[in-house]
């Protein structure tokens, strides 16, 4: 790691995470100490400031498994790198959530109103971004719909979508539901990592997908 950081290479992704990650971690201890010293004001400028460097570190699992040569990544590419910012925005906003709620935040809060707001919109995009991407991989889908990637995957859908059902309904059900769809949120977003883990796998194993990307590749050049 350290010697990650003796060169910088703005096109290298893992130059760039590796920096990325050290400036996430200073920033946020930076953040902390702000806060418990009582000034707040450098507290919220920092956690801004770390909100953007998170921001591309959400997305960087997605950027490196894209820069690879299996083929249900690769052609992933313009897709892999929202998708997971998408899963990383809704499920730290779910745990923080119900992290707060185990404190004590009262119901009503604006606090918990507005992280109820963000995991729900950030996982309905994730379930948007995967159906579009899963449809024009074609062929290529095949590692995402069959053997224990495929049942991750789909198990993975019906949790979103079964926690927006839920988030819809926890005017009738009460705080209880919506600490469910927020429960549901955090699996479905395990369920999507090891997903699209385990379906690259399938996929490098596919020699017919690995030729045809490469036929395309050098057709391309």
């Amino acid at each position: 790691f350290y010697n990650m950081l003796r060169i910088f290479k703005p096109r290298s992704p893992m130059s760039l995470g590796a920096w990325a990650l050290s400036a996430f971690g200073a920033l946020a201890i930076a953040a902390v100490g702000a806060d418990l010293l009582g000034r707040k004001r450098e507290a919220k400028l920092l956690g801004g400031a770390n909100a953007v460097v998170g921001g591309y570190l959400g997305s960087y699992t997605g950027v490196l498994l894209a820069s690879t040569a299996v083929p249900v990544w690769s052609r992933s590419r313009l897709f892999l790198g929202p998708i997971f910012v998408s899963t990383a925005a809704a499920t730290g906003a779910a745990a923080t959530r119900l992290a707060l709620v185990a404190t004590g935040l009262p119901v009503g809060h604006p606090t918990r109103n507005a992280l109820g707001i963000v995991e729900t919109a950030a996982m309905s995009a994730e379930l948007m971004l995967s159906v579009i991407n899963e449809r024009r991989l074609g062929p290529l889908a095949s590692g995402l719909e069959a053997g224990r990637p495929g049942k991750l995957f789909k198990a993975a859908k019906w949790a979103v979508r079964a926690g927006l059902a839920l988030r819809l309904a926890r005017g009738r059900g009460g705080p209880g539901v919506h600490h469910l769809a927020s429960l549901l949120y955090l699996a479905a977003g395990l369920m999507f990592r090891y997903a699209w883990v385990g379906a690259g796998r399938l996929s490098a194993r596919d020699d017919r997908a690995v030729a045809e990307m490469h036929r395309a590749e050098t057709d391309g050049s």
